[in-house]
């Protein structure tokens, strides 16, 4: 795993073959973030159209979110999962707000650079999808056309976000409406933890 202390990889430098034999599951349960309470988990990953049903869910479990935060019981909710972010730079906003919102939540996230355009090959394409599929549990995709993520998406075998951290992300609308006496920043990432956590689940 690559970490932001060592050399970021390209994509294609990861051979076919490589797995994570230790993928660990986390020992903390979505479902027990509260006593007595339980996050809905959102099966749909495809946030880009959301469903007020879904909308409904993703807002009902940030304010859950918000008040396991006040307690401070989120810590390890996401500890033993292994995220990626793919993006040219790690040093711009969306991505220091993903990996402050992961690493918040006990994820360990390792920055790859994508090499990928629209003009790859397919075989190529679904190579690097299933390649990121069995190294990483969730994939953070930024600055990628949206035809490109939705390739990775459809291979990686896993859930795969397009730009979940950015301010014109749909979801990134759910911060406005929590409230409380938080900053907006804190909401954003608060929004972007739920994200992660309603469908890692």
């Amino acid at each position: 795993t690559v970490t932001a202390r060592t050399a970021t990889p390209d994509l294609t430098d990861i051979k076919a073959g490589t797995r994570r034999t230790n993928r660990l599951r986390s020992p903390y349960p979505v479902r027990s973030i509260l006593k007595n309470t339980v996050l809905t988990p959102l099966r749909n990953v495809r946030l880009e159209n959301l469903s007020p049903v879904d909308f409904a869910i993703l807002l009902g479990n940030a304010r859950l979110l918000l008040s396991a935060a006040e307690a401070c019981q989120t810590q390890a909710m996401l500890r033993g999962k292994q995220l990626a972010l793919l993006c040219e730079s790690e040093e711009g906003a969306d991505a220091v707000l993903f990996r402050s919102a992961a690493s918040g939540l006990g994820a360990h996230v390792s920055h790859v650079r994508p090499r990928l355009s629209k003009l790859s090959q397919p075989d190529e394409l679904q190579h690097t999808a299933r390649v990121l599929g069995r190294l990483y549990d969730g994939i953070e995709c930024q600055g990628m056309p949206p035809a490109l993520v939705e390739v990775v998406g459809r291979d990686a075998g896993v859930p795969v976000y397009d730009g979940i951290a950015s301010p014109r992300h749909p979801t990134a609308s759910l911060a406005a409406m929590l409230g409380g006496a938080e900053d907006s920043a804190r909401m954003r990432e608060l929004v972007v933890q739920t994200v992660l956590l309603s469908t890692l689940a």
